[in-house]
């Protein structure tokens, strides 16, 4: 597991290029046979892939948690970006379908992944935070999410906000979960753009081909500074950050958030003469 620290807005300001790659972009999730994970000083988010080919993976255990078991005193949530796969919690099998999600309450103690096959493996994204309290563990297919329409063809951002873990599905402790898909020609997302004091938040973007690239955004409004990323990597966007993201074409993002509450709207907006 590799163990990220805490950036400050003032001290991020002053990185360059390599500091800031090094500090926020999470790249290498899945690699096939493999557990990758990173943990977060923000909030104690982990934001981790897990590709089983060939055998079952189960996730391990080091110094950095502390604890018997990943999830003693953690909840999880994991989005499928791959191949149909299943995940065992204490020995009940979920079968987790290509965009499908499942919530993982905290206490669970044994987790085990697998693919149904090893030609076209399951990619299992997850996000996992704190939790005080346990709730059910609960299959969340594409279908089952809440759906969100937003933006215009026009502005370069049409989309669906499919939300997964959120109040109006599931019950959960403070994880709060989703999966953006842009429509073709739409290369947008946030903008105009917006802060949340109250929580951090994690971007994974996938679905482009190898040339494509996302420039994300992030910084304080008035010292704003970018990202290039490429597919399947993920971005830890602070509490004090924007983020936002242009791509060179369409491409899709699965966000995850922790923080004081789970309200999805709860945003500072920043007007778009401030952007610097």
């Amino acid at each position: 597991m590799e163990v990220r620290e805490s950036v400050n807005s003032a001290y991020a300001e002053r990185m360059n290029t390599q500091e800031m790659r090094s500090n926020f972009l999470i790249t290498d999730l899945f690699a096939p046979g493999k557990v990758s994970m990173t943990y977060s000083h923000v909030d104690r988010m982990i934001a981790g892939g897990i590709t089983p080919s060939g055998k079952a993976l189960e996730i391990p255990v080091g110094k950095e948690m502390g604890t018997a078991f990943f999830l003693e005193r953690r909840e999880m949530g994991i989005i499928n970006i791959g191949g149909a796969g299943t995940v065992a919690v204490d020995g009940t099998e979920y079968q987790v379908g290509p965009r499908d999600g499942l919530y993982v309450g905290m206490g669970a103690k044994e987790l085990v992944f697998s693919s149904h096959k090893a030609s076209k493996p399951a990619k299992f994204y997850f996000n996992s935070a704190p939790a005080h309290h346990t709730y059910p563990t609960r299959l969340v297919t594409l279908a089952d999410s809440r759906k969100v329409a937003l933006g215009s063809a026009e502005e370069g951002n049409k989309r669906v906000i499919n939300q997964y873990l959120h109040p109006a599905v599931l019950e959960t402790c403070q994880l709060v979960m989703g999966m953006t898909m842009l429509e073709p020609g739409s290369m947008w997302n946030t903008m105009p753009v917006h802060t949340h004091e109250r929580r951090m938040e994690v971007y994974l973007y996938f679905d482009m081909p190898e040339d494509r690239v996302v420039f994300h955004f992030f910084g304080k409004p008035d010292e704003t500074r970018h990202l290039v990323v490429r597919n399947e990597q993920a971005v830890i966007s602070p509490s004090w950050s924007i983020h936002s993201g242009v791509g060179t074409g369409a491409y899709t993002f699965i966000w995850g958030m922790v923080g004081e509450n789970q309200a999805f709207d709860d945003m500072d907006h920043v007007s778009m003469a401030t952007l610097m």
